[in-house]
């Protein structure tokens, strides 16, 4: 099992003919360093693709998933100057599904309206 202990979302769309070389690259740039046991996301344009790139401390791992209908919740126009995003555990597990992971702390409180 691959353990990871932060996950990290890149922002800026990425072409995804890219392989674990090209996103590794990817990730030192955008993140400053791939740190062990991180998990770095990326999308496409259209947000119907992501992929995950692991540093397992020995090497990386590099997965992909694309939807079959509708597109994945990515944050869009967020200023280049603003601090990298990390995901808990329960917000990547909605993303990979592709539900709205952003509003999962609000879902949980039903509220009188």
């Amino acid at each position: 099992m691959i353990r990871i202990d932060q996950l990290w979302l890149a922002v800026e769309p990425l072409d995804m003919r890219a392989g674990a070389e090209r996103l590794l690259a990817r990730v030192v740039q955008v993140f400053g360093s791939a740190q062990a046991h991180h998990g770095y996301l990326f999308a496409n344009a259209r947000a119907t693709r992501i992929k995950l790139l692991v540093h397992d401390g020995f090497g990386v791992w590099c997965a992909a998933r694309r939807l079959n209908d509708g597109r994945f919740v990515w944050p869009r126009e967020v200023p280049t100057e603003a601090a990298p995003m990390t995901l808990t555990q329960p917000q990547f597990d909605a993303l990979v599904l592709g539900l709205s992971w952003q509003r999962l702390e609000q879902m949980r409180v039903i509220t009188r309206m």
